[in-house]
């Protein structure tokens, strides 16, 4: 699934195209898409029709349209292949098109939401005090977020009986990193994922967190990483980080830092690629 860079790199294009436009009507081509707005596909036309969009917001990996003066957002779940996208509106539908978005101005273009699996969707929600959607106001804040408390992640950190992937993926703790940018923070961090948090010292967790801000910061300087076409931004373009990626998805080629076959371990119902020399496993205490 998308994480936070290619969240914010859809999120940024939505910014620049979308925001301060008015709906003037809306296409629910398919109802799993809206299955998350339980009053249906004609209610969540209907309501989103004649509203202003706001400047699009991201927490983590989710990402959401604020409605002007309304209280009420347009969260974008975008699952294992759902796209986001601005398009002239006499561009051919796209085959997986779910719904369609036009605007009552001259700007020519339209928001389609594309989603070849239909596990993504569309939905409205109320806005908590805070501006997020009130069914995602348990998500902790991200690591690129300036309000981000590093002193309350460590603490966390050393409270929990967890391991450190783990944790990199509890998103009451951190958003935004999946099992990707995971695996790349802890390979420049030298850390094995199963590695107890309780052993991180304040130095460690902090370093940990500047290679998790580094990665992702590198990924969207490039448009993310997309695989097979998925996660492109809202022009339809695939990002490239998947070509500087130092762990993730390199089984038995050298690692970079020491040219050991690097490992992939089944982990959770993922995948967990690492160096077995650079990233030793954690000592079991009988």
């Amino acid at each position: 699934m998308p994480e936070l860079p290619e969240v914010e790199v859809v999120r940024r294009g939505l910014e620049r195209w979308v925001a301060g436009r008015t709906v003037d009507a809306v296409e629910v081509l398919h109802p799993r898409a809206v299955r998350r707005h339980p009053a249906g596909g004609a209610d969540f036309a209907a309501r989103l029709a004649g509203q202003t969009i706001g400047v699009p917001q991201r927490r983590g990996k989710y990402l959401w349209l604020p409605l002007e003066g309304r209280g009420l957002s347009v969260l974008g779940h975008l699952g294992m292949s759902g796209q986001l996208l601005v398009q002239p509106e006499d561009a051919p539908d796209e085959k997986h098109l779910r719904i369609r978005v036009r605007f009552g101005d001259a700007a020519g273009t339209e928001l389609r939401f594309v989603d070849q699996r239909t596990f993504g969707g569309l939905s409205l929600h109320d806005t908590t005090t805070d501006g997020l959607p009130d069914v995602i106001a348990h998500i902790a804040r991200d690591p690129l977020d300036p309000l981000f408390d590093e002193a309350a992640y460590h603490r966390a950190l050393r409270a929990r009986r967890t391991t450190v992937k783990r944790a990199l993926l509890d998103q009451s703790l951190i958003s935004g990193v999946g099992n990707i940018y995971a695996d790349e923070a802890l390979w420049r961090s030298r850390l094995h994922y199963e590695r107890p948090t309780a052993t991180l010292t304040r130095p460690r967790s902090t370093e940990l967190l500047g290679h998790v801000r580094d990665v992702m910061n590198a990924a969207l300087a490039v448009g993310g990483t997309s695989f097979d076409s998925l996660y492109v931004n809202v022009n339809g373009e695939s990002g490239y980080f998947d070509r500087s990626l130092d762990a993730y998805g390199r089984e038995d080629e050298p690692c970079r830092r020491c040219g050991t076959p690097m490992r992939r371990r089944p982990w959770m119902n993922r995948s967990s690629y690492f160096c077995p020399r650079c990233q030793r496993p954690p000592r079991v205490v009988s």
